[in-house]
């Protein structure tokens, strides 16, 4: 039996199967179409319920998923072909993990190999969990280094002093005693500096 919906997602249930614990969740993108991998992969396992959901991988949205997780009840498993068809990143995944982990019931991964309810799938999931715990605080140290990087860029470099003789180099360069390229090596200055004293100076004497 399918329960179809608008978008092509659907439920397949297979009445005849006798062990109605065991469902099977997979998705594929509308660009994809590869569902007769996924079902193919299913095919032994004589699941009861089939939750077939075309979404991409982006979409928050995902009612088929849903579903799924307030359909299973403890003592029910739940088989994915890998992470990637269930989860849209590890966040995602953990979340999903927990929610089955607290209702009992159990996750397999063909692709991973991995069961929730084993020893070594559990560390797994532990690992997972702590894999994204260190790059999320690693990101969160790029966010702030960035920040601070940011805010040092906008302070702008340090301003210039004036010399200790500029007032006198300034005086001699205004009554022509000096040229500027003489000034500039009095001074020490470079010459966008020098000009820009010359502007601020000459801006001060007509204040």
């Amino acid at each position: 039996m399918k329960n179809e919906t608008g978008n092509g997602s659907r439920i397949i249930t297979n009445d005849d199967v006798a062990d109605k614990t065991r469902v099977g969740y997979c998705r594929v993108s509308t660009v994809e179409q590869n569902e007769a991998r996924q079902l193919e992969a299913f095919k032994d396992l004589n699941l009861y319920r089939i939750y077939l959901e075309k979404a991409s991988a982006k979409d928050t949205k995902r009612p088929l998923l849903q579903e799924m997780l307030s359909y299973v009840r403890p003592g029910d498993t739940v088989y994915v072909l890998d992470f990637s068809r269930l989860a849209r990143s590890v966040k995602d995944l953990l979340s999903i993990t927990e929610e089955l982990a607290k209702k009992d019931v159990k996750l397999i991964s063909l692709k991973e190999s991995l069961d929730s309810s084993s020893a070594t799938g559990r560390l797994m999931l532990t690992l997972i969990g702590a894999i994204h715990a260190f790059e999320r605080e690693n990101l969160l140290e790029r966010q702030k280094e960035g920040i601070a990087l940011n805010k040092h860029k906008f302070k702008g470099r340090k301003k210039v002093p004036r010399p200790s003789n500029w007032s006198e180099v300034y005086n001699q360069y205004l009554t022509r005693q000096i040229t500027a390229k003489k000034a500039m090596e009095l001074t020490g200055l470079k010459r966008n500096t020098f000009f820009n004293f010359l502007n601020e100076s000459k801006s001060e004497s007509k204040e």
